[in-house]
């Protein structure tokens, strides 16, 4: 699997102008016939999920439709991850854009701003009811009117990783973990000042971390951002307060997640965020780190952060029933629940995760992991709002910190400037 937190780019700014709305990737005329089947073909595209792993179960899958559905075809094609985003960007400008396609909120986001998504609150409310609320809630954009612009697929979230002989070396207890931003940065602070060769922190906070702080990220109506409060000042000056005491370096002003995986990895980071599929990972690849590793619940204040991946249908799509009907039934609990166990994901159908996979111990450290991930995913929220670019906004973000650090600006001026940078963009494409 790709996509660990927030690690691929966010969709390339779409000229919405320029979108081309009358044509249909994959679709042909065929509608529901008169007595009620499904019958024509579609294009599925799935981003970066056609390899040995994943291959035989998506044909499997496809097939079992099929069969299911005597007429029909289902065209699958799977994208790289690189450009993936400026790949649906182009494709809904050509009017090319698949018949269901797999995207997260934030692109979903755009493409709905253009008009070419379906809005499933009107053309398949009783849906809603198919999944869990906050996994449907994140795919419905109220800067949208309300409206729902995908299937939830899967979600993902996972634990804290910690390096307990470097909580040792540096004079904590690595039997007591922080689980609060405050214990983060307190213990954070400690490590700074007894160790110079190592770190608690290596990068800058992202939109999502201010939410799991507690900060309020946008308004009810979905308009306006508002991280520049009191506490979001207040969770930016913890890392100024931190970058003084040396415990950031000028580096990690920069650093972007690849880098953070890196130094902890070669042992000079003590915390890494991680996901349900980061335990095996560092097993394979840092045998050294995985003997000392602890394993706690991801860091928040408030609630923890979870990610999502959804189905969405082309709006212009030729075929919507058949569209419609294949993109639930990539989503039903069953298929949901098979993918879940093979990509090391969650479902987000509803009732899916009381299966005893996620609920029974079996005492294998990836069983504690996947067990306490699902627990988390029970409370987590999708903090990274639909609207905020992976590109432009979090770039802005990040530098705007990082002004905030080395005393060329306050937090609060620091903070304002990148809301006003996000507002006006969002301003100028509403």
């Amino acid at each position: 699997m790709t996509r660990i937190g927030r690690g691929w780019t966010g969709v390339a700014a779409l000229a919405l102008g320029s979108l081309l709305l009358s044509g249909c990737g994959g679709g042909d005329t065929t509608q529901k016939a008169s007595d009620g089947k499904l019958s024509g073909s579609i294009a599925f595209q799935t981003w970066n999920l056609k390899n040995d792993k994943f291959t035989p179960y998506f044909t499997e899958l496809i097939a079992a439709f099929e069969k299911a559905n005597p007429g029909t075809d289902i065209k699958w094609v799977d994208q790289p991850a690189e450009g993936y985003q400026d790949k649906l960007s182009a494709d809904a400008a050509a009017g090319a854009l698949p018949d269901v396609v797999d995207m997260g909120p934030e692109a979903a986001y755009t493409l709905a701003q253009a008009g070419v998504l379906l809005d499933l609150n009107k053309a398949d409310p009783q849906a809603k009811g198919l999944f869990l609320d906050k996994a449907w809630q994140a795919m419905t954009f109220s800067g949208l009117g309300g409206g729902t612009f995908g299937y939830p697929w899967y979600l993902n979230t996972g634990p804290s990783f910690f390096n307990k002989a470097l909580f040792k070396k540096c004079g904590l207890d690595p039997e007591k973990l922080p689980a609060t931003y405050d214990e983060l940065f307190t213990q954070a602070e400690t490590m700074a000042k007894n160790c110079t060769d190592v770190s608690m922190i290596v990068r800058m906070p992202a939109i999502e971390n201010f939410g799991e702080y507690g900060v309020p990220l946008m308004d009810a109506a979905g308009k306006q951002f508002t991280y520049n409060d009191a506490k979001g000042v207040e969770f930016v000056e913890r890392y100024k307060k931190l970058y003084a005491g040396r415990g950031l370096t000028q580096e990690s002003l920069n650093n972007l997640q690849t880098k953070e995986v890196e130094e902890f990895k070669a042992g000079r980071l003590a915390y890494l965020s991680g996901s349900s599929y980061t335990l095996n990972d560092l097993k394979d690849t840092a045998p050294d780190i995985y003997k000392n590793l602890g394993i706690g619940p991801r860091i928040s204040t408030a609630a923890p952060n979870m990610y999502i991946e959804s189905l969405v249908v082309n709006a212009t799509g030729k075929n919507q029933p058949l569209a419609m009907a294949f993109a639930k039934y990539v989503t039903n609990p069953a298929n949901q629940l098979a993918f879940g166990k093979k990509a090391s994901v969650f479902p987000s159908s509803a009732g899916s995760m009381d299966d005893e996979y996620f609920t029974k111990d079996d005492g294998d450290p990836a069983t504690k992991v996947r067990l306490e991930s699902a627990a988390q995913v029970k409370k987590a929220i999708v903090w990274w709002p639909p609207a905020f670019s992976g590109s432009t906004d979090a770039e802005t973000l990040r530098e705007q910190i990082a002004q905030a650090l080395l005393g060329k600006k306050t937090v609060k001026e620091a903070l304002d400037a990148s809301v006003k940078y996000s507002n006006d963009r969002l301003a100028s494409h509403g």
